[in-house]
C-alpha cells in the first residue's frame, strides 16, 4: 500500500505559486512519482494543467483534502484484511499494489497491469468539506475516507477479473449486461471481502424499485449502448448515474445465494465465460416472471 504520491503532493501543492504551478507539480509531483502515479497520469490525468485547474475550480476542498489523506494510514489493516479474506474464499487470487495519487477529480479507483490506483480526492469528503464549490456530479460522488477500504477492495476485484479483457475497463465492444455484470460483481465480491459497498446508496434508490429496474435494463441488456446505466457522470436525468452496477450486483448476489458451493460460486463469478449463460444460471430474471 504505497502512499509515497500524497506527500509528494503536498510538497509540491506548498511550492506551487499561480506564476510557477504547473513547472511545480511537473517537477516535484509528475516526475517523481510512482510507477502507479506515472499509470495514472497517463491514464486519468494527463497534464500539469489538467491538474492545476481542478484545484484552481475547487481550492477549499483540495486544501481540505491534507488532514484527510493522513488518515489513509489508519485503514492498511482494514485494507490488508480484505485482501486475506478474499484469499481464503479465492485461493488464485493474486495482488498488486495499491497506489494512493491526487488527481483532478475525473476517477475514484482503477485496476491497471500497474496495480489498483486510487485517486484520493474523490474520497475527502467531511461534514464541513467545501463540497459547495464541486458540480453537481463531483459533489455526489465525493466519499468519506471511511469508504477507502470498499473501493480499494471493488478495485482488487476487477483485477481477478479473467473476464476483465473483455470488458469496457479494456476495451472492446461488450454487451451492456457484460459491463454491469463486471462491475456489479466487483461490488458484490468487494462487499463479501470488505464488508461495505462503495455504492451503497445505488441500492437505497435500486431496492424498493427492483422490478421496474430490472425489465427496464432488460430491453437494452444486449447491445454495446451503456449510456443509460454506467459511466454517466452527471448526465443521468432523474435517477442516480450508474445503476448498472446496481444490477449486476444484484445478478452476482443472486448467483451466490443460489449456488450450494460458495467457494466455487466466487471463482464462477470472477471468471464468467458467457454473460447471458450467467444471467440464466443466476436465477434472476425468473424471479420477476413468477410474480
Amino acid at each position: 500500500i504505497v502512499t509515497s504520491d500524497i506527500a509528494l503532493f503536498w510538497r509540491a501543492y506548498d511550492q506551487a505559486k499561480p506564476e510557477n504551478n504547473l513547472i511545480v507539480y511537473r517537477d516535484e509531483y509528475f516526475k517523481k512519482g510512482s510507477v502507479g502515479m506515472q499509470e495514472f497520469i497517463r491514464s486519468k490525468i494527463g497534464s500539469s494543467s489538467n491538474l492545476v485547474t481542478a484545484i484552481d475550480a475547487a481550492p477549499k476542498y483540495y486544501a481540505s483534502l491534507r488532514a484527510q489523506s493522513a488518515k489513509i494510514e489508519n485503514y492498511k489493516p482494514q485494507m490488508l484484511a480484505s485482501f486475506r479474506k478474499l484469499k481464503e474464499i479465492y485461493p488464485d487470487a493474486r495482488f498488486p499494489n495499491v497506489y494512493f495519487v491526487i488527481g483532478r477529480m475525473n476517477a475514484g479507483g482503477t485496476a491497471t497491469v500497474k496495480g489498483l490506483l486510487i485517486g484520493f480526492e474523490m474520497y475527502g469528503k467531511t461534514d464541513d468539506a467545501s463540497v459547495a464549490e464541486l458540480s453537481g456530479w463531483k459533489k455526489s460522488s465525493v466519499g468519506k475516507v471511511e469508504r477507502i477500504p470498499f473501493i480499494v477492495a471493488h478495485e482488487l476485484v476487477h483485477y481477478q477479473q479473467k473476464n476483465a479483457h473483455l470488458t469496457s475497463l479494456y476495451g472492446g465492444e461488450v454487451s451492456l449486461l457484460g459491463k454491469s455484470l463486471s462491475e456489479g460483481s466487483a461490488d458484490f465480491i468487494g462487499k463479501l471481502i470488505s464488508g461495505g459497498n462503495d455504492n451503497q446508496k445505488l441500492h437505497e434508490y435500486g431496492n424498493p424499485r427492483e422490478k421496474q429496474l430490472w425489465l427496464e435494463f432488460k430491453k437494452e441488456m444486449n447491445g454495446s449502448d451503456a449510456s443509460n446505466w454506467l459511466y454517466q457522470g452527471d448526465k443521468a436525468k432523474d435517477k442516480p448515474a450508474d445503476l448498472g452496477y446496481y444490477v449486476g450486483y444484484k445478478i452476482a448476489e443472486s448467483y451466490y445465494n443460489k449456488a450450494k458451493d460458495k467457494k466455487q460460486a466466487v471463482k464462477d463469478i470472477l471468471e464468467i465465460k458467457d454473460f447471458n449463460h450467467f444471467l440464466k444460471a443466476s436465477g434472476y430474471d425468473e424471479k420477476f416472471s413468477v410474480e
